[in-house]
């Protein structure tokens, strides 16, 4: 697994960081493939003990993202809360992977179509269509307060690119700008 450490408002040794790529390559045996990751660690104030370093880790798998972020007191007790989640996400991943297989061969093997599946995993159940209007970044902001909604779809006037505004747990917005290959 190929890992990128990056850090923010605190220092990391090489032993920690030997440490945290020993940890995080154990991953790499349950995706079964070519994974690159990225590990974000950053130190923020904060008046909790076990709120002020924060790990974020994200996983690349074949184009297929899966990430954790999780703060502790110090930095190798947000990695392990990392690991466990990280776990938790790929196990529920390799097992959608092997349920939708189950139902391929279920299917191949003639079985009726009247026969009801349990359904284990959430489905599509409404489609809406709307049209997206060019606004500035500060009319998207209006919308989305309006609406009471987490986030607002739409075309951002400046550049002419499909933008999300959405809110963040700090109260703040973020934006998302589509990019096309």
């Amino acid at each position: 697994m190929k890992l990128q450490i990056t850090t923010k408002n605190i220092e990391v040794s090489e032993a920690i960081k030997k440490q945290i790529n020993k940890k995080i390559g154990k991953l790499d045996h349950h995706l079964h493939s070519h994974v690159e990751g990225k590990v974000e660690i950053s130190k923020r104030k904060s008046r909790q003990p076990e709120q002020r370093v924060a790990v974020q880790v994200t996983l690349d798998s074949k184009g297929t993202l899966i990430r954790a972020h999780e703060y502790a007191e110090d930095i190798l007790t947000a990695v392990d809360k990392v690991m466990d989640a990280l776990d938790n996400r790929i196990e529920r991943y390799k097992g959608k992977l092997y349920e939708k297989r189950k139902g391929n061969s279920l299917e191949r093997q003639g079985t009726s179509q009247d026969e009801e599946k349990p359904n284990i995993f959430p489905e599509v159940v409404k489609s809406k269509h709307f049209f997206l209007k060019p606004m500035s970044i500060e009319e998207a902001t209006e919308q989305l307060e309006l609406l009471g909604h987490d986030f607002f779809l739409f075309i951002d006037a400046k550049t002419s690119k499909v933008s999300m505004l959405y809110s963040r747990k700090d109260g703040n917005y973020g934006v998302i700008i589509v990019e096309t290959e």
